[in-house]
This record gives C-alpha cells, sequence and structure tokens, in this order.
C-alpha cells in the first residue's frame, strides 16, 4: 500500500538520517513551472514531495500557501490538471514518493471513488487532508486505505495522550507533528518542545513522525532532525519561488534555481545530523 514511503524512510534509516519533505503548490506560479520546480526538489535532495490541491479557502495555510493557491487557481489549476502533473512526474520518476496534500471540498466535488482511483493511476502515494477528523473517517480515510492510498494525520501541540490514538488509528504512511499552534509559516517552533513531542508520539505508533510548520533553513532543519524521522519544509520554499516572480506573478528565468538552492541547503540541514543506521 505505502511501498514508495515505506522504502524511502528505510532508506533514510540506513543512511542513518531524517527525511527531507518538501511541498509546493500545485500549478503555482503556472502549470509548466510547477512541474519543472516538482521534478527538480528531488534532485536537490528531498526524499519525500508534498504537492498542494490548490483550494479557495484553506484552514491551515498561512500567508505564503494561501498566495500560492491563489495563483495557481487564477491560472486554471484544478484537480485533474493537478493529478496529470503528477502523471508526468511520475513518467520520469518511479521511486519518490508523492503525498497530495489539501482540503476535503475539491476532492468530494470531484467525487471520492472517482478520485482515489485517479489519484493511485497517477501515482499518487498518500493523502493529508487536513480538514477530516478521525470522526469522518468513512468520508475519505478508509476509502483511500482500501484503494492503497496511505493516509496521513496531523498531530499538533493539543493532542493529548487521550485524543493521540484516535489520531493515530488508521493512519499510514506516517505521521505528521504540526510543530506550533498556528497556521503554516507563522512562527519558529520551540525546537526543545518539539524533540520531546516526537519523543511521546513514538511511544504510541510504530510509524515515522516526519516535523513541520515553521521550519525555514538549513539550521532549523538540523534541529528538527535531531529527534524527528522527517523534517517537512513548506512555506519558505514557495516564499523563495515568490521573490523571483516579476509584477504580474509570473515565472522568471530564476524561479526553479532558488526553490532548488534552498531544498539544498535544507538536505544539508538534515544530512548533518547523524542518527544510528537501521541494521
Amino acid at each position: 500500500m505505502t511501498k514508495r514511503i515505506e522504502a524511502r524512510f528505510q532508506k533514510c534509516r540506513q543512511e542513518g538520517r531524517a527525511a527531507l519533505v518538501t511541498y509546493v503548490m500545485a500549478g503555482d506560479p503556472d502549470p509548466e513551472t510547477s512541474l519543472a520546480i516538482l521534478k527538480s526538489l528531488p534532485r536537490a535532495g528531498a526524499d519525500i514531495v508534498e504537492f498542494g490541491l490548490p483550494f479557495t479557502d484553506p484552514m491551515a495555510d498561512g500567508p505564503a500557501i494561501q498566495a500560492a493557491g491563489l495563483r495557481a487557481l487564477k491560472v486554471g489549476q484544478d484537480t485533474v490538471k493537478t493529478l496529470d502533473l503528477i502523471r508526468r512526474f511520475r513518467a520520469e520518476d518511479q521511486d519518490t514518493p508523492v503525498i497530495l496534500m489539501g482540503y476535503f471540498n475539491p476532492i468530494y466535488v470531484y467525487g471520492v471513488d472517482r478520485f482515489l482511483a485517479d489519484a493511485k493511476a497517477a501515482g499518487v502515494d498518500g493523502l493529508i487532508v487536513v480538514d477530516l477528523p478521525p470522526e469522518e473517517d468513512d468520508e475519505l480515510c478508509l476509502p483511500a486505505l482500501k484503494a492503497g492510498l496511505a493516509f496521513i494525520r496531523l498531530a499538533t501541540p493539543t493532542t493529548d495522550d487521550r485524543r493521540l490514538p484516535a489520531v493515530l488509528t488508521n493512519t499510514a504512511g506516517f505521521v505528521y507533528y504540526v510543530s506550533i499552534t498556528g497556521i503554516t509559516g507563522a512562527a519558529t517552533p520551540d525546537f526543545g518542545k518539539v524533540a520531546s513531542a516526537v519523543e511521546r508520539i513514538k511511544r504510541h505508533t510504530p510509524l515515522p513522525v516526519v516535523v513541520g510548520f515553521g521550519v525555514k533553513s538549513g539550521a532549523h532543519a538540523a534541529a528538527v532532525a535531531q529527534g524527528a524521522d522527517g523534517v517537512v519544509v513548506g512555506s519558505a520554499l514557495i516564499d523563495a519561488l515568490k521573490g523571483t516572480l516579476d509584477a504580474e506573478g509570473r515565472a522568471t528565468a530564476g524561479s526553479v534555481e532558488a526553490v532548488t538552492k534552498l531544498v539544498k541547503e535544507l538536505s544539508e540541514g538534515v544530512r548533518s545530523v547523524a542518527k544510528r543506521a537501521a541494521a
């Protein structure tokens, strides 16, 4: 079901390091540039890629990702086109796990069964749908698992030991720990508290625990990698891309390079932290 995800974390464990998970928005600032960025991420050092599904009313995304979603929607990016970009990525890369991250509304409108079949065929490995709690597992989580897609759940600083078992039930692939109480990219986490939280979650599950929301630099990535199995970076990459766009919000010659430069820095940060290699 999650062979690519499992294989990638196993590879990272064998290399004695955490995984780097990178997030970009599908279709931002246009489909072809978005695809070029997606293809560049593994070459720059990303182990797993998260691809954002644009939506008009995000609830967990900060200003950077909100703006990226609006740029993508402005050029006509939708679910069909997003799956097509993943399909084109898969034509060249059969190994890098792809996680589709977004909200339930576009999937519901598309049709759950149709979406799962098309996502699987396109080469999607897992889903992060932030507005579906465990109480709504029948809507998408259980059908996704049945279709062979990992359903990756978020845990937060407010997820206490009473709530955590419900969050972890039916979770597959990995657990995504949100390092701050807030939206993406809004603050820098307290890295000591993050390490303690990851340790607590790992007492409840054998799944890898990755940490995101607020990681902006190689130094941040290294700090998180001390305790986590993976480090997620999204808003900082989107900010790097935004900094290269012209006055009309269009890509320039330096757009892809700006993203890959930061991914390389993040990768070096993650790889600077040696962990005990798996046997």
